[in-house]
């Protein structure tokens, strides 16, 4: 779907690495198949408990509607597909930074996204998260894949 800014499968490497700071949220580190995307995510753990070697399909996307319109307060008649009937896990936020990190050998981009206080940070190469633009709402979902 063209309003995807993001789809891809991840890894869990760690799951609260540093300690876990609050009850019911856990950060999680993961990685994508590529090897070149890394991934902070703030999670309730209550809700959606994530653990390490575990894999899930990552969409980060404008809107939940399966036309790719925008989400409306008011749907229309009848059954609207949405995204949402797919997933597991699904939060709505705003991108609020977006930065060059050039520590590395290679430059990759940095995309910061709060969903009402959980944190995603994604860095990746340029090409790749192209699509993030500041200030814009976003959703994330996410789904575990069976075996």
């Amino acid at each position: 779907m063209d309003a995807f800014h993001f789809d891809e499968i991840i890894k869990v490497r760690k799951v609260d690495a540093d300690g876990k700071k609050y009850d019911k949220v856990s950060r999680i580190e993961a990685r994508c198949h590529d090897g070149e995307t890394s991934i902070q995510l703030d999670i309730n753990s209550e809700l959606y408990p994530m653990q390490p070697r575990e894999l899930y399909r990552m969409v980060v996307s404008k809107t939940l509607n399966m036309d790719g319109s925008a989400v409306t307060s008011h749907p229309p008649e009848g059954e609207q597909k949405s995204l949402a009937d797919k997933f597991e896990y699904i939060v709505h936020g705003l991108v609020y930074k977006v930065s060059m990190d050039t520590s590395g050998p290679d430059k990759k981009v940095v995309v910061y996204v709060s969903f009402g206080g959980l944190q995603l940070m994604l860095k990746s190469d340029p090409l790749k998260v192209q699509k993030f633009k500041l200030d814009e709402k976003l959703f994330l979902l996410l789904r575990k894949m069976t075996k």
